[in-house]
């Protein structure tokens, strides 16, 4: 397997970019994961605090001390603590519309654990979780857009629900696209998920300094 490329590295944590079809962590003992092959190549501890979807590229902090563990997941859950961007490419499934999802997008999401998929609810089913994200878009063309999202919380699989749900699903996306974007994906050799986690921010747990990283 290919090295783990590292953008930073200290006595507490790392950060480094997760290639896109490689898991985070997994239980499959034949299938490789982002954790263990970090422990393999740093030789030492690796906890995960945050993460991000299978097919998803980007940036990634680890800890390397269940110090700096507990510190980085509690900015995970605080508002504001630590700061996630990412880039996404999305089909225009009505074509003649130039109206893409903007500014603040909230939706209630249901996880069904069967079948490794979420889907939006209504207001307060049961179970489901509250979905927050902040879009604006870079650019676009007749068929396809490029936008920028700002994540609130950390829902299982999201951005991906959440734009799939509004006509705009991420160009790549075999769970949640639909027809005509898994066509055009097709037509235009996308053999990957066009998602990817661009920018991350955070407070050093130790120094307390301010840490920002981009993709």
């Amino acid at each position: 397997m290919q090295n783990i490329e590292i953008l930073y590295e200290d006595k507490e944590l790392l950060v480094c970019v997760k290639p896109a079809g490689l898991a985070v962590q997994t239980k499959k003992l034949t299938e490789p994961d982002l954790e263990s092959e970090l422990k393999r190549q740093r030789q030492s501890d690796i906890y995960v605090v945050h993460r991000l979807d299978q097919p998803v590229k980007g940036l990634m902090v680890f800890a390397k001390t269940k110090a700096a563990a507990a510190a980085l997941s509690s900015q995970v859950q605080q508002e504001g603590g630590m700061h996630k961007e990412y880039i996404a490419r999305v089909f225009k499934t009505d074509a003649a519309s130039d109206t893409l999802p903007s500014g603040t997008l909230t939706d209630w999401l249901l996880k069904d654990g069967k079948t490794n998929s979420s889907r939006v609810a209504a207001e307060g089913a049961k179970d489901a979780k509250r979905a927050e994200l902040f879009c604006e878009e870079l650019e676009q063309d007749k068929e396809t857009a490029l936008l920028r999202i700002r994540l609130a919380t950390g829902r299982h699989h999201q951005i991906r629900v959440q734009l799939s749900s509004r006509g705009f699903p991420i160009l790549g996306d075999t769970k949640y696209g639909n027809k005509n974007s898994r066509a055009y994906a097709r037509e235009h050799q996308i053999h990957q998920l066009c998602l990817t986690a661009c920018r991350i921010a955070f407070t050093h747990p130790k120094s307390g300094k301010r840490m920002e990283f981009t993709l």
